[in-house]
């Protein structure tokens, strides 16, 4: 039924390299020598140990993958990672309790970047750089990282890329899986150098230029500092994020086309489009919104609108103003927003803006048949008829969507939280954003949650970042029949 000797196999090289990792911090800490030293010694012999067990005892396997496996190695290897990346925070003391550890492990792998954390300022700078880590890691995927190597142990990795690949489809920038997943990490890599260079130019510290372009290109949204990016009162610092969280919230592919000089080929992309066009007319209204009762400010005020949209609509989470105190109409505003995303194939969560487009044209094309009910209309993206399963299949995921932010809501009102805190909470963790609107909006954090609830969010971030159907199809039944 299941190849579980496989399964186990690979969860284990995640829990090795998940402690490849966590040492990565190593350096850091002893360079600053704040006290995290052992802990971060200790969670990645714990992870590597425990890596190496399940992988040595597995090693003679079935070198062959089905998509049941695909999809269960998936989830249990986010799960994995989320369990093995908690233990620097309670080691440390950082984060003691476990539930609360795990909430801010899962915020970093699923690039949420909502926090459990009252004194960023006051953690150890190797907790916070594996914090921020995790977000880099989460934001391309660690099941795409590790489909590069797979093929060394002589198991293909294509039903683990179309599982936890962020969209309807997957544009594939070569035809062998292995050499996508390297070329969209060269890509990846290289975008955040160029920011850590540019932060650094801006005035910012090696360590917070570091720490904030992982956590910016990966769309997640942690900072090393209480005040997030508005502690940056620098005008330079703050549009050079705006625009590396736009580049995160872009559709990876398109920058092989950049690298290639086909611009032609970005600006035909209906997707990208709608992106550009959304970011820049709702940057337009709020700029004018804030302008109307203080025009005396109109360079902030466009810089703050600008660069909170753009952390909105990616998902990032990152902050310089609290839009909740911007009035009724812009807070609804910054709420509609939550339900977008960015771009399919891009590090940010959400619906991803491809399924609006999509149910759009559908919606369109429904009134075109009623009136022509003989004529064959087609529903068309970037001049390609799209397949109608892929339609049945975006309606189906805008169906689920809703009714798990309306069950969610439901179920933090139990809690006792007011109707926009409990519906700010749903959609910042199923849509992987962060800030959301109520008691959880950019001043605030999750700290104060009861740890049930923190586990049920962390269920909502991991739900929402493999794109519902992965985790959702391991309920049903019928998944865990022979077939």
């Amino acid at each position: 039924m299941f190849n579980n000797k496989l399964i186990a196999n690979v969860i284990g090289l995640l829990f090795m390299l998940n402690g490849l990792l966590i040492l990565l911090c190593l350096p850091t800490s002893i360079f600053y020598s704040e006290g995290d030293t052992f802990a971060i010694l200790v969670s990645s012999a714990i992870n590597l140990n425990l890596g190496f067990i399940l992988w040595y005892f597995t090693r003679e396997h079935e070198k062959k993958i089905k998509q049941k496996d695909g999809y269960l190695i998936v989830t249990l290897g986010w799960l994995a990672l989320s369990l093995g990346g908690s233990l620097p925070y309670i080691l440390s003391d950082a984060i003691p309790v476990f539930s609360s550890a795990l909430f801010e492990t899962i915020s970093g792998y699923t690039t949420t970047g909502s926090t459990v954390l009252d004194d960023i300022e006051g953690t150890h700078k190797g907790i916070l750089l594996w914090r921020s880590l995790t977000q880099w890691i989460g934001g391309m995927g660690i099941i795409v990282l590790t489909v590069a190597i797979l093929p060394i142990l002589g198991v293909g990795g294509m039903q683990l890329f179309m599982a936890e690949s962020p969209g309807p489809s997957t544009s594939k920038l070569h035809p062998r899986i292995t050499e996508t997943a390297k070329r969209l990490w060269y890509i990846y890599a290289s975008i955040t150098l160029i920011e850590i260079l540019a932060l650094k130019w801006a005035g910012m510290t090696w360590y917070d230029a570091v720490n904030h372009s992982f956590t910016t290109v990966s769309t997640g949204g942690f900072s090393t500092k209480n005040a997030s990016i508005a502690h940056y009162t620098s005008p330079t610092i703050q549009y050079i994020i705006s625009i590396f969280m736009f580049f995160g919230g872009m559709n990876f592919t398109l920058f092989y086309f950049i690298i290639k000089l086909k611009f032609k080929d970005i600006l035909k992309n209906e997707e990208f489009r709608f992106y550009l066009g959304l970011v820049l007319l709702t940057t337009i209204v709020v700029t004018g919104s804030l302008s109307y009762f203080d025009a005396s400010h109109i360079e902030q005020n466009f810089r703050e609108a600008l660069f909170m949209i753009i952390s909105v609509v990616t998902t990032t989470g990152f902050a310089t103003a609290d839009y909740t105190e911007w009035g009724y109409f812009l807070t609804l505003a910054f709420f509609l927003l939550m339900f977008f995303g960015a771009s399919a194939g891009s590090t940010s969560g959400g619906i991803k803006i491809v399924r609006h487009v999509l149910i759009a044209k559908n919606g369109m094309a429904e009134l075109k048949r009623l009136l022509h009910p003989s004529a064959i209309i087609p529903v068309r993206y970037n001049g390609r008829a799209v397949e109608q399963r892929i339609i049945y299949n975006i309606l189906a995921f805008f169906f689920i969507y809703l009714t798990i932010f309306i069950i969610g809501t439901i179920v933090m009102t139990f809690y006792g939280y007011d109707l926009l805190t409990a519906a700010g909470a749903t959609i910042s963790s199923l849509g992987n954003i962060g800030p959301g609107i109520g008691g959880v909006g950019p001043a605030h954090n999750f700290a104060g949650f009861p740890e049930s609830a923190k586990l049920f969010l962390g269920f909502l971030m991991l739900l929402g970042r493999l794109e519902l159907f992965t985790m959702l199809l391991l309920l049903l039944p019928t998944f865990w029949r022979k077939s």
